[in-house]
């Protein structure tokens, strides 16, 4: 081989000796760019977990940017705060809650529902889960993406008509669900389900009010004690196996919602046996409609009367509202007056419902003119709760 031939091989070893060293960094720079890029993608989808940051209830949403969802140029994972549940448990002043149609994702309907208030926006989402469906940890984010606490309405059943008036209006095939007697929620048959339920929940982490198994003095749903094959005593046991599989799972977010009906359609059902029991519950709900009433008291007063004797906690207006009747301007004008009167009321959620959207009527404040400047007119001088702001972590929640 002659010298020029020997000269041609050593620069051909040399070129592709470097090639080989510029295809090593090639690879190494998209692996780095790569490992950025899904670093930004993972701390973005963390902070939207964690939920919003958190400015106060009642605050029109606000998006932050990408690059302050990512922390310190994206480096770090990003600190999100989250309040503890004692920060909801005894407001200075009521919440305002709304149930909408499509609640809790709708953030264009809690605007809608803020227009009609006169510019007041809502503090409360309540929606409606049935034991088909899984947690979704959207439920609690899209919640507080809007400046609302969730207010979940746990329901264990497959569905079937909400807000039922009882009084022969209950479809058959809506309380025989014997899937789900409370025998067999005691026994363990759905351990497995609240288990996981109740892992997501503590997964989120941010305060979470659960309504489980409302209006359990009625005889509309199949989880009370004079339907579906249940038995007395089985509801206070059902609902103690519940709330203790969720400290089992470490849900410690939750604002427990122990909500009968009032008392007028089912007069001779004593609350007192279907208490849980003060270590079971944060607040007392309750569900009341307007129905051929002049005044809230008339609608409430009885019930608030037992629930008085039972405990101290406080108390939430889990679903309200006015029929439209002769009475409806009147009862919502007297709301607000006879809130302010019973101090042991935190706040209430209003069904923004009609017959079209899930409802047995139209109990929308708005429904017609004169009920919505009664409730504007009311609501403007309400002890309302607003910007509750941001605390540190609780002890057992992690940025």
């Amino acid at each position: 081989m002659s010298r020029s031939d020997q000269r041609r091989v050593r620069r051909l070893h040399w070129w592709n000796r470097g090639s080989g060293i510029r295809l090593r960094v090639w690879m190494v720079v998209n692996v780095l760019l790569l490992s950025t890029i899904s670093y930004g993608v993972y701390a973005a989808v963390q902070s939207k977990a964690q939920g919003a940051p958190f400015a106060g209830l009642g605050v029109a949403p606000s998006a932050p940017g990408l690059l302050s969802g990512l922390g310190s140029g994206g480096k770090k994972k990003p600190a999100a705060t989250v309040p503890d549940k004692s920060l909801f448990l005894d407001p200075k002043g009521v919440y305002f809650g709304a149930a909408t149609p499509g609640a809790p994702y709708s953030s264009g309907e809690v605007s809608e529902v803020a227009a009609a208030a006169g510019g007041v926006r809502p503090t409360m989402t309540e929606f409606f889960v049935n034991w088909t469906q899984d947690f979704r940890p959207a439920m609690i984010t899209s919640a507080y993406d809007h400046g609302t606490l969730p207010v979940i309405s746990w329901e264990p059943w497959a569905g079937g008509q909400e807000n039922n008036l009882g009084g022969g209006q209950t479809p058959a095939d809506q309380t025989n669900q014997p899937k789900y007697r409370l025998a067999n929620i005691i026994d363990g048959s759905f351990d497995s389900y609240i288990t996981a339920f109740a892992q997501g929940v503590a997964a989120a982490k941010w305060p979470v009010a659960l309504r489980f198994a409302h209006e359990m003095n009625g005889t509309w749903y199949p989880w009370s004690e004079k339907a579906n094959g249940n038995k007395a005593g089985q509801y206070v046991a059902a609902w103690r196996h519940v709330h203790d599989l969720f400290q089992k799972a470490g849900a410690t977010n939750v604002i427990w919602v122990w909500s009968p009906n009032i008392v007028r359609p089912v007069p001779h059902t004593k609350l007192s046996t279907l208490y849980p029991g003060d270590a079971y519950v944060d607040w007392v709900g309750l569900t009341g409609y307007g129905v051929r009433e002049a005044s809230p008291a008339d609608t409430f007063d009885p019930t608030l009367r037992q629930v008085r004797t039972l405990t101290k906690k406080p108390m939430l207006i889990t679903e309200t509202g006015a029929q439209p009747d002769k009475d409806k301007v009147s009862w919502v004008r007297s709301f607000f007056p006879w809130l302010e009167q019973n101090h042991d009321i935190v706040g209430f959620v209003w069904t923004e419902k009609t017959k079209t959207t899930g409802a047995l009527a139209d109990w929308r404040f708005d429904g017609d003119a004169q009920s919505q400047d009664a409730f504007q007119t009311g609501i403007s001088t309400a002890p309302l709760v607003t910007g509750l702001g941001v605390t540190e972590p609780s002890s057992g929640s992690t940025p």
